[in-house]
């Protein structure tokens, strides 16, 4: 497969609350009340790191057969931490995205502990998302005045 253009829209409704689509699927994303929002939807770092163990899952479930992985179940949880003093500038020492992500892999599989090990360092190298944040993107933006 080649080079394939992935796009996203996102619009600021009220309050913070944001919705966003990509082909015929939608999401909402907002703030806890207490950040500000109307707790309609996940904030961007939840939806972040759902993308990523989203895309964890998926790697594994596309990989576990030419890797012989007999897989029966998999759940993942992620967890990362993020000082939200930073992007406030409240802290300007504080870094403003997160700081620590973390994956929790719980599955279930025919195979030996090793094998299951080295299938999860393979997923841990070859999930896009994930050499998304490893590798940096090149990053730039267009500026439409409306």
């Amino acid at each position: 497969m080649a080079i394939e253009k992935i796009n996203a829209e996102l619009k600021l409704m009220d309050g913070l609350k944001v919705e966003g689509s990509a082909g015929n699927f939608k999401i909402t994303m907002d703030q806890a009340k207490e950040a500000g929002g109307d707790n309609q939807g996940m904030c961007p770092g939840e939806a972040f790191l759902n993308a990523l163990g989203g895309c964890k899952c998926m790697v594994a479930k596309i990989l576990s057969k030419s890797a012989d992985i007999k897989l029966k179940e998999l759940y993942i949880k992620m967890e990362g931490e993020m000082d939200s003093d930073g992007f406030t500038g409240k802290n300007k020492d504080a870094k403003i995205g997160f700081s620590s992500i973390k994956t929790k892999y719980n599955i279930s599989a025919d195979n030996s502990e090793d094998e299951i090990k080295n299938f999860i360092n393979t997923i841990e190298s070859k999930c896009p998302m994930q050499d998304t944040i490893v590798n940096d993107p090149k990053m730039d933006y267009e500026l439409n005045i409306i």
